[in-house]
């Protein structure tokens, strides 16, 4: 290769060669710097996260002065006291209210009165037969009465309400039972579709000293008295 060519080569490479724009020297302190920047960064990261871990283990171990504290227990309530009662019996007016209406009733005599007090319904029958002690007769036989609502008391006690087959008068008009509550047969049909187990029934001996003047199911105003009178009828224990 002639020497004229050898410098012609050297001179075109010369003049495609670019300058750094930075020295060697001020390079490698950049480098530096970059590195000594990412190393405080990554110390900072990691004391920030060992931060927060002590924190949480502090508050789960009860530390914290912002511990969370649990819920207070909800407070039991009490069916037999604080549900709204559904049906509301008046043994002084001899009138059961129920749904807007007020049904007459005959309920327990001087000796045998009715219990007082708020009750729930436990179950319900079509049709039961009923003892001669259970409607308080001194003769030995049973009574198929229909539509039997039976009552429980908080105490464990229960009592029933049904249909007066034998005495459909009294309802309203005067007591004849050994403590149930008796209905005309249409107004106890009624109220024991009306009634569900579960049902708070309170039994009052007397919500008021007005007169009554309730209507049964069929519509019918109660009627007074024809001289009859508590334990009237036959085979009842005389009072």
């Amino acid at each position: 290769m002639s020497d004229e060519l050898t410098f012609d080569l050297r001179e075109l490479a010369a003049e495609g060669e670019k300058p750094p724009t930075l020295t060697g020297a001020e390079i490698r302190g950049r480098a530096v710097r970059r590195r000594r920047r990412r190393r405080t960064a990554l110390a900072a990261a990691g004391t920030s996260v060992a931060g927060a871990l002590a924190l949480v283990v502090a508050l789960s171990l009860g530390g914290g002065t912002d511990r969370e504290l649990p819920p207070a227990a909800s407070p039991t309530v009490t069916a037999s006291r604080s549900a709204t009662p559904e049906a509301t019996v008046d043994l002084g007016r001899r009138v059961l209210s129920v749904a807007g209406r007020q049904l007459t009733i005959s309920a327990g005599t001087v000796k045998t009165p009715t219990p007082t007090g708020r009750m729930t319904v436990v179950r319900k029958k079509a049709v039961d037969v009923l003892t001669a002690r259970d409607l308080g007769f001194s003769d030995k036989y049973d009574v198929k009465a229909p539509w039997v609502i039976v009552l429980g008391a908080s105490d464990g006690s229960e009592n029933f309400i049904a249909t007066m087959t034998f005495d459909e008068k009294a309802p309203g008009n005067y007591d004849r039972t050994s403590g149930w509550i008796g209905l005309r047969q249409a107004d106890a049909k009624w109220l024991y579709q009306q009634l569900s187990p579960g049902a708070v029934v309170d039994i009052e001996a007397s919500a008021g000293t007005s007169s009554p003047t309730p209507t049964g199911v069929d519509g019918g105003a109660a009627t007074a008295g024809t001289g009859a009178g508590p334990g009237a009828g036959p085979g009842t224990s005389g009072g």
